[in-house]
């Protein structure tokens, strides 16, 4: 599988790139070693394709489990696919879940390695800026990795919601300057605190995507769908 990575990002990154032509602007803000945080926007699942495409530095995601455990050939595409992009599969879910979840990007920025996170927690249905859940915060400050804000443009009409296949439209993705936050040494139990830095950061993202904010969390596709 660790083979896989090197074709992805050579030559099948290199082919998209060539296709897509993505403006990239603020690439140099990213350290060139050493743990980092990438925290996106999330409007398009090709987010996850995009991110490492244009990246110098080998990008970590977390990735739902079930894209790993699939049987029969469609399972295994799945789980080569995803793992040739650098995703780490996790439960998706509270408590436990979400501890093991915060763990492992631990143990990858622990590496020295890039980790890249939508603070919203699921890509967003309706084109605009979410409320950030507070795990992006509580993983910068238990690693003290640098967080660099990342806005995505276009790739909701790359492949919007509901759609199979991508479409060639410009895309263009931002990195904003690294965001330090190791004024707040030792208080990642302070919920006001973890809200604060998880504010800064989706306001950073809000800077870069130039999106509209809405205070509100934004609900899970299915549950969206349950609800309709």
């Amino acid at each position: 599988m660790a083979l896989l990575y090197p074709v992805m990002k050579h030559v099948v990154a290199r082919t998209a790139r060539l296709v897509y032509r993505p403006v990239v602007d603020g690439l140099e803000n990213i350290p060139t070693d050493g743990p980092v945080i990438l925290a996106a926007n999330h409007l398009s699942f090709i987010d996850s394709v995009v991110i490492p495409m244009v990246v110098p530095r080998r990008v970590s995601f977390l990735a739902k489990a079930e894209y790993f455990t699939g049987t029969g050939l469609k399972g295994s595409l799945s789980r080569r696919f995803f793992s040739s992009l650098g995703h780490v599969p996790v439960h998706r879910g509270k408590g436990r879940d979400a501890r093991a979840a915060l763990d492992t990007a631990a143990d990858i920025l622990a590496r020295g390695d890039a980790f890249a996170i939508y603070p919203e927690g699921t890509r967003s249905l309706d084109g605009m800026l979410h409320r950030g859940r507070t795990g992006v915060a509580r993983m910068a400050l238990e690693s003290g990795a640098p967080v660099i804000p990342v806005g995505i443009i276009g790739t909701d009409k790359v492949q919007p919601v509901g759609s199979r296949f991508p479409k060639i439209v410009p895309v263009t993705v931002r990195f904003g300057e690294p965001l330090d936050f190791s004024r707040y040494d030792g208080m990642q139990e302070s919920l006001p605190v973890l809200r604060s830095v998880t504010d800064e950061i989706i306001y950073r993202i809000l800077d870069l995507s130039g999106q509209e904010y809405v205070d509100a969390y934004q609900k899970a596709p299915e549950k969206v769908a349950a609800a309709a």
